[in-house]
């Protein structure tokens, strides 16, 4: 049930990236009552990326379809490498190191001399993540559409740009300096991580329930639409 799921809203995710990807690129026109449409394609695309990343992300720790590895690592390969040219063998390893030292100098995603200051983190973990190869496929894409298939370049920066930029800062700051971000009171335990107390409906917006952060750390095997409900659960007792 969990695979049949899980594939499922992979398809459903994959399925809505690629029709606003390709209607937004290739043809949204940019003219009279259609630039006050723009803005909602923009955010339909970015939470689309956001939502690459994150059946990505399980698909890293074998939640997207438990029992068939292979489907799995091959889905979460290639939807790192559409989302930004990641690379599938070191952003799993890391994100592995991330779950054994959470919110320490040992965890890649955190920045141990800014813990608390948003703008210096994220760059930090830009610096850490974002590659020569993820700038070589990124420019690559982007010419590509503009010099080889003659796209306008303001559909290019609006529809593959912007969302891909905004959804960086979607994922940092739900899934990743929120959760994890030093504060006076503390954190519950040795993962260094925190929930977001935000409604289904929010929570699913703001980062496919990513940011019910704690409950991950303590069953990484749980799928993301299964978050809530371990949230729920363990807000209970």
């Amino acid at each position: 049930m969990q695979t049949a799921i899980g594939l499922a809203c992979a398809v459903g995710i994959f399925g809505l990236w690629l029709a606003s990807h390709i209607y937004g690129v290739l043809y949204f026109q940019l003219a009279g009552w259609n630039w006050f449409a723009a803005p909602p394609l923009i955010l339909v695309q970015t939470w689309a990326f956001v939502g690459l990343f994150i059946v990505a992300h399980d698909a890293m720790h074998g939640s997207l379809a438990p029992g068939h590895r292979q489907l799995s690592d091959a889905i979460g390969k290639a939807l790192l490498l559409l989302y930004a040219g990641f690379g599938w063998t070191r952003l799993r390893a890391a994100h592995f190191e991330h779950h054994k030292h959470a919110g320490t100098g040992g965890d890649p995603d955190f920045d141990a001399d800014h813990p608390d200051d948003f703008a210096r983190w994220y760059l930090t973990f830009l610096k850490r993540y974002f590659g020569p190869l993820s700038l070589i496929y990124v420019v690559a894409v982007t010419w590509g559409y503009i010099l080889l298939a003659g796209v306008d370049p303001v559909n290019v920066t609006l529809f593959y740009g912007v969302p891909a930029i905004a959804s960086s800062f979607q994922l940092f700051y739900f899934g990743t300096y929120r959760p994890h971000r030093h504060e006076e009171a503390g954190f519950k335990d040795r993962h260094n991580a925190r929930s977001l107390p935000y409604s289904w409906l929010a929570s699913l917006c703001s980062c496919f329930h990513f940011g019910y952060h704690h409950e991950h750390h303590l069953t990484p095997s749980v799928p993301w639409w299964g978050l809530p409900a371990e949230y729920r659960a363990r807000k209970g007792r």
